[in-house]
């Protein structure tokens, strides 16, 4: 069954005139409302699925084509048992007592390790006031103790026994469902007919083989007097962001209650440079106290027009950028986006990269470039991902990428494209949610593979469409 969402949370309206102060305490949740929610390791919830996030963020304040995985979930605004009236985000004054896990995006950007319990052989609607099972009950079938590394992205706060009776319920991204790892296997067939809002047990954990840096990008209407970001590829979580302003250390204020979203101040009033530390879940600055430094990207003109610009930036240790997608800069506990296959032992090398291919001009400044990266493999098979970054002077509007195998691999499985194999060639499309790629942004898609002996990495080619 499917639980009904909330319309997607659409962009602040921003005037310049108005001071990034006043839209600061407008929009945001004072730090005294803060509430550290946990869990026990582990708890057992009830079970939802929905189809995806909403337009143009989730929950967490970045769009779905900018997650780290698309194996992600939805916590719970609320905890509140009987009661199903809204009351404002955040979560404030009299209210915090009501928080749930979201904890007014606290947990944002965290992973949780997902197992089935048990299916429920009655009805499990999650009507008000009603028990999560009736006319039946929890029961335990062959799907019981598959696993799935999922990402925290979003919030449930509806009106109904799931999201307010049960402490611990959590909501699936639907295309998900079949992708619970049994005895190194996806379960392939969970949903549509083996699921209904079963029983699962899970817990925070922190990013599965994390490598590479923190990935900072600005949201629609941007501007320096309302500098919004978002901070991805967490390690373990966000709990707060500080920004340099005139010299002095400030805290930022959470967008909202998107938790990985904050509304900076520039290195000087009213400036388009910008200094920034992070600190983790459990208050802790990453990296030591590393500082992250980036400008507000001439292509965001007087406001940034994309729902998401990533942006590069150097560090107080040495020059870097954002990471774009991969194993060297974002978790692997799972495909980015999309099943993992192959021996639960893991991979049996390391994550293997092709150079990029030079980028591909095009008409009106539009140049993308691909980076084919080998995520793991096994006897018989591998798992690769494919980053496009738009390289040009304008967004993106769609993409086709190109390889030839040389030693006789197949795909098998692809996801975030539209696969076209010919032989050792393989020509790969946008799908629609993710054609559109702002000037220095990023995305990915993923897919499965045959081959035995050599799994020689190809050189990738991008072109605009």
């Amino acid at each position: 069954m499917q639980r009904l969402r909330l319309p997607g949370r659409t962009p602040l309206a921003v005037v310049a005139a108005v001071s990034m102060l006043a839209l600061a305490l407008w929009f945001t949740v004072p730090a005294s409302a803060l509430i550290i929610t946990e869990t026990p390791t582990p708890v057992t919830g009830n079970t939802t699925y929905f189809d995806g996030l909403g337009q143009p963020y989730g929950g967490c304040g970045l769009p779905q084509a900018n997650l780290d995985s698309q194996n992600f979930v939805a916590l719970n605004v609320y905890d509140t048992p009987r009661d199903y009236t809204f009351y404002p985000r955040p979560l404030t004054g009299a209210n915090v007592s009501k928080m749930g896990m979201w904890n007014n995006g606290h947990n944002c950007g965290r992973w949780i390790q997902v197992s089935v319990g048990d299916f429920c052989t009655g009805v499990n609607d999650g009507a008000q006031n009603q028990a999560f099972c009736r006319n039946g009950a929890f029961t335990p079938d062959a799907y019981n103790g598959a696993t799935l590394t999922m990402l925290v992205a979003d919030s449930c706060g509806d009106s109904n026994a799931w999201c307010r009776d049960d402490p611990y319920h959590i909501d699936l991204a639907k295309d998900s469902l079949n992708r619970f790892l049994r005895n190194g296997t996806p379960v392939a067939d969970m949903y549509p007919n083996h699921f209904n809002n079963r029983h699962m047990t899970w817990q925070f954990v922190p990013a599965p083989n994390y490598s590479g840096d923190l990935q900072i990008g600005f949201l629609q209407g941007a501007q320096v007097w309302w500098p919004a970001i978002s901070v991805s590829h967490l390690q373990n979580g966000i709990h707060s962001v500080e920004y340099l302003a005139n010299g002095v250390w400030q805290t930022a204020q959470m967008n909202s209650d998107m938790g990985q979203s904050f509304i900076l101040g520039g290195t000087t009033t009213g400036g388009s440079q910008f200094q920034i530390r992070v600190h983790d879940v459990t208050d802790a600055l990453v990296n030591n106290g590393r500082i992250y430094s980036f400008t507000l990207p001439t292509s965001c003109g007087s406001s940034c027009p994309a729902a998401y610009t990533q942006v590069p930036y150097t560090t107080s240790t040495g020059p870097t950028s954002g990471p774009t997608s991969g194993p060297t800069s974002s978790p692997t506990a799972g495909p980015t986006s999309g099943p993992t296959t192959g021996p639960t032992s893991g991979p049996t090398s390391g994550p293997t990269s092709g150079p990029t291919a030079s980028p591909t001009a095009n008409p009106g400044g539009r140049t993308c470039a691909a980076t084919y990266t080998v995520t793991s493999q096994w006897g018989g098979g591998f798992q690769a991902e494919v980053a496009v970054r738009n390289t040009g002077a304008t967004a993106l509007t769609g993409w086709r990428v190109g390889w030839t195998f040389a030693n006789g691999q197949t795909v098998t499985q692809l996801w975030n494209g539209t696969v076209t194999p010919n032989g050792a060639n393989v020509s790969v499309t946008n799908v629609s949610y993710n054609g559109s790629v702002p000037v220095n942004g990023s995305t990915t898609f993923g897919f499965t593979g045959t081959g035995n002996g050599t799994n020689a990495v190809p050189v990738a080619t991008c072109a605009p469409v």
